[in-house]
């Protein structure tokens, strides 16, 4: 699949973009393996996802499957319920075998020094991509914007900035999300707007997404691509879910129909 985007510029994708449904439609066929460590409250829902766009997906600590998955995201949030070793090995194998990954740095920058340095260490181990929320990633790029726990205090306007930067620094596509995402790799930044504010009030909706961009890694050759592909995906079946639905709990469950209903 060609890459979308040829240049740097600010243009804003949504489903009737070229090549957005074509991706969609490319996850389900390839039905890609894909491995993910994630926190124990987001594991559910990021499984969901991840089967609600036709990938076979697997969760928890297992040596073999970062080198053998399609693609790996690793939420450093597993390290509530696992110690630090898996998601390190995790990172260094899938770096080693050439598997695609993605780092979801929950947290960082929240204030707590000895969890930041760790997060920082998985770069050395070469994320594909990179999402998270603006105080995240600005803090992650070296910048002073703090997190109140994994809530972010800024806006991701605030951290465009800071995210072409630290895509340039890395080699990663980075992604920040907020009313709108914003996608760079450090030369071409696009916008995703869209989406529902109760996506914040769901329990790992944020995690889910990070499992939602390696499922699209997996077939789809351009990492920006693929990273639009999953943000697009998953803002359009947030509004439609929020077209829909009136509460969280209902919303939660019609996200996943939606996700489930794309380019059918």
């Amino acid at each position: 699949m060609a890459p979308i985007i040829q240049h740097r510029t600010m243009e804003e994708l949504t489903w009737n973009s070229p090549a957005i449904a074509d991706g969609i439609a490319a996850i389900r066929t390839g039905s890609p393996f894909v491995y993910g460590l994630t926190n124990y409250v987001a594991a559910n829902l990021s499984a969901n996802v991840l089967l609600a766009v036709g990938t076979g997906p697997a969760i928890g600590a297992a040596a073999g499957f970062p080198a053998g998955a399609g693609a790996v995201w690793i939420n450093t949030a597993a390290l509530i319920s696992n110690p630090a070793e898996p998601l390190s090995d995790a990172a260094r194998t899938a770096h080693e075998a050439g598997s695609l990954w993605v780092l979801d740095p929950v947290a960082v920058g929240a204030g707590a020094t000895e969890y930041d340095a760790f997060v920082k260490s998985l770069l050395d181990h070469r994320p594909t991509v990179i999402r998270g929320n603006a105080s995240e990633l600005i803090a992650l790029s070296g910048g002073a914007a703090s997190g109140k726990g994994v809530e972010t205090t800024a806006s991701s306007e605030d951290a465009i900035g800071a995210v072409e930067e630290l895509a340039r620094r890395t080699g990663a596509v980075v992604a920040v999300s907020g009313p709108t995402d914003y996608l760079t790799d450090g030369t071409r930044t696009v916008a995703v707007p869209g989406g529902d504010a109760r996506l914040t009030q769901v329990t790992g909706a944020g995690c889910s997404l990070g499992a939602l961009i390696a499922g699209a890694l997996a077939v789809i050759p351009d990492a920006l691509t693929a990273t639009a592909v999953a943000h697009v995906a998953f803002a359009t079946a947030a509004e439609r879910a929020g077209a829909r639905t009136t509460g969280t709990g209902s919303f939660a469950v019609a996200l996943l129909d939606e996700l489930s209903l794309l380019g059918r």
